[in-house]
């Protein structure tokens, strides 16, 4: 499908899946942790490669979300944002900038005040009352991902009767609280490793084309995660093929935007994916 998404005041048009690229600024996420933490020479070398392989967004974050992760502070989070956010808007000021927070307060600063044009909350508003209403003041697309539970207690037997209908089910009613709301533009994020199992995760990459009953872009965010590295024993380090396997059945099944932590090999699998969809 045709991504149209309204950025900094202008209508943006994506015809083929698009790249998000991850800039984790915190000390303990699962894979990058600590690499671009209060490092601004380490920050810069990111970005530049984010855009020089061919990422449309960057996604920056500054509360880890892997489980067991220690909590901090919303000015905690700001500060560690205010940096990186400062690092993009100096070495690429045209950047498209995601900025991956479940809180109102963090959200807004970040627009207003850092740049950003696209707010994406793991929490789908769950752990924030007030990001719903902040998303539809601010007027920038909005990340919808499923998650049960926290970031702390989400792996602690996480259980579904049918977990595509369940998840559907959620998404459907925070699309209609933000549309009651005003907001236009929401992406839809099944949330892969956020309160699931392997098998849920499995299940809910079979089934992504369910998930476009809701005709918005589909975000899929599996790069190097668990339900990857886990089957195959291997540690996170070693599971770029497995995501780009895995990318590539996402792409099949609909996906709009792929989040990972490698942008090239994303790349070219949206670029194989086009050469094979418009064979002859």
């Amino acid at each position: 499908m045709t991504i149209t998404l309204n950025l900094r005041g202008q209508l943006v048009s994506y015809s083929k899946p698009i790249v998000m690229g991850i800039l984790n600024v915190t000390p303990d996420s699962f894979y990058d942790g600590g690499r671009y933490y209060a490092a601004a020479d380490a920050i810069s070398r990111r970005v530049d490669q984010i855009i020089a392989e061919g990422a449309e967004i960057i996604d920056i974050g500054a509360y880890s979300s892997r489980p067991g992760a220690d909590d901090v502070s919303a000015d905690e989070e700001w500060s560690r944002l205010e940096q990186g956010l400062e690092i993009i808007n100096k070495r690429c000021p045209e950047a498209i900038i995601s900025v991956d927070t479940f809180r109102a307060v963090v959200a807004r600063k970040c627009v207003t005040e850092g740049g950003a044009a696209v707010v994406n909350d793991i929490s789908a508003g769950t752990l924030d009352e007030q990001m719903f209403e902040t998303v539809a003041e601010l007027g920038v697309p909005y990340i919808l991902m499923h998650m049960q539970g926290t970031p702390r207690d989400m792996q602690n037997q996480p259980q579904y009767n049918d977990v595509t209908t369940e998840v559907i089910s959620f998404l459907s009613s925070k699309v209609l609280a933000l549309r009651q709301l005003g907001v236009k533009d929401i992406i839809i994020d099944p949330g892969f490793g956020f309160g699931k199992t392997i098998e849920h995760n499995y299940t809910l990459l079979r089934d992504l084309s369910k998930f476009k009953i809701f005709d918005m872009p589909i975000l899929v965010g599996i790069s190097r995660k668990s339900m990857i590295y886990k089957p195959l024993n291997i540690s996170p380090q070693e599971a770029l093929n497995g995501t780009t396997v895995l990318n590539t059945l996402a792409l099949v099944g609909g996906a709009s935007i792929l989040r990972v932590h490698d942008v090239r090999a994303a790349v070219e699998a949206i670029e194989i994916m086009k050469y094979y969809t418009d064979a002859q």
